[in-house]
């Protein structure tokens, strides 16, 4: 394929898949649709409203007249209903085992988008373009699909890897503020975990759309999620390995959950959690109380909530954490920060701690 872009390499065997990142990739992604087209592969879309409004021209020009299912933006149109309403949409446009599935969106619409394409038939082809920093960096890398349940978050869905992902970054000119601050907080979760220095460059400059070093900031990101993958591509290792990528999501998550999904985006819940990840890592005894400082500086500044807007009942919260994924024979694991820039996962914490931790961070 003729690709004028920086490419990562996803070394999965026969499951391996490019990341492509440029400024604008729309006409690489034409032509893989056309390759498609030309071949009798039939090829749909998945992607919201706010999406196919504010990039109307960059969709066309991408897709022409293949079909288009929009659904509402926001965590709801990950539910069981609305992977029913994709499924249908795969059925009416008579999407065979050749298909595709395109999802061009945020992290809802990979999830969402990566699930059904999972369960179509068993299994079809899809890709991930990416319109949201959030999803460039984190959710559209590694192959997680799912959707929420009442009971919490993604706790139904699947590994499909995508067959490509296509990240152009002028896509982020119509991002709202709110949107980008919400993906920059996966970048700061990705300098906790294991890039110090990435840690100290947010520290020093605060991203910004207009960043200068944006691109590169991605690539470093997906790099870093890549090799993380690579080792552990189903989570299955005893000790750190593709849960260490979980950093600030079992507190929020639970935050995601207790308020009702919508309340808090999914980067603003994750960062809370990561200011509570980092009180706990201090109640070990692993990082002092002035590097948590540092941890909620950093969240600040990236315009990212520190504590609850509204206090939550720890009840609710707690009742959330057990049912998490991340649950094992009953206990659950949490990944805590060693120091700034290393993080490790950890099973037997004493509940006292973790409660205290959500309660500083406004649990009531």
């Amino acid at each position: 394929m003729r690709f004028m872009a920086e490419t990562l390499k996803i070394n999965l065997a026969e499951r391996s898949y490019a990341i492509h990142i440029a400024a604008d990739l729309g006409s690489e992604v034409r032509h893989a649709v056309t390759q498609r087209a030309t071949a009798g592969r039939r090829v749909a879309v998945l992607t919201d409203t706010n999406f196919a409004q504010a990039q109307s021209a960059a969709l066309r020009a991408m897709f022409g007249e293949t079909p288009v299912l929009i659904v509402e933006p926001g965590e709801g149109s990950k539910s069981l209903a609305g992977l029913g309403r994709v499924l249908d949409f795969l059925a009416e446009h008579k999407i065979d085992r050749g298909g595709a599935l395109f999802a061009v969106g945020g992290g809802v619409i990979g999830d969402l988008g990566g699930f059904a394409a999972a369960s179509w038939l068993r299994g079809i082809d899809f890709f991930q373009v990416p319109t949201t920093l959030l999803a460039m960096v984190d959710s559209s890398v590694g192959g997680k699909t799912g959707i929420n349940l009442a009971a919490g978050k993604n706790l139904a869905g699947a590994f499909h890897q995508p067959r490509g992902v296509f990240i152009s970054t002028n896509l982020l000119a119509t991002l709202p503020p709110r949107e980008f601050s919400a993906g920059a907080a996966e970048v700061i979760k990705y300098g906790l975990l294991g890039d110090a220095a990435l840690f100290d460059d947010l520290e020093k400059s605060p991203l910004t759309a207009a960043s200068p070093t944006l691109a590169a900031l991605i690539r470093r990101c997906c790099a870093l999620k890549a090799r993380i993958v690579e080792a552990d591509e189903r989570e299955t290792a005893a000790d750190g390995g593709r849960a260490l990528l979980n950093l600030g999501h079992t507190f929020g998550h639970a935050v995601e959950n207790a308020a009702g999904y919508g309340e808090y985006l999914h980067g603003e819940a994750v960062a809370i959690g990561l200011c509570a990840a980092a009180r706990l890592s201090h109640k070990l005894g692993y990082v002092t109380a002035a590097e948590v400082g540092r941890v909620e500086r950093v969240v600040a500044a990236h315009a990212l909530p520190v504590g609850l807007r509204a206090p939550l009942a720890f009840t609710e919260l707690h009742a959330a954490m057990t049912r998490d994924k991340k649950v094992r024979a009953g206990g659950l694991r949490m990944v805590v920060l060693k120091r700034l820039g290393e993080a490790a996962t950890q099973g037997e914490i004493s509940p006292a701690l973790i409660e205290q931790s959500f309660r500083e961070v406004g649990a009531a």
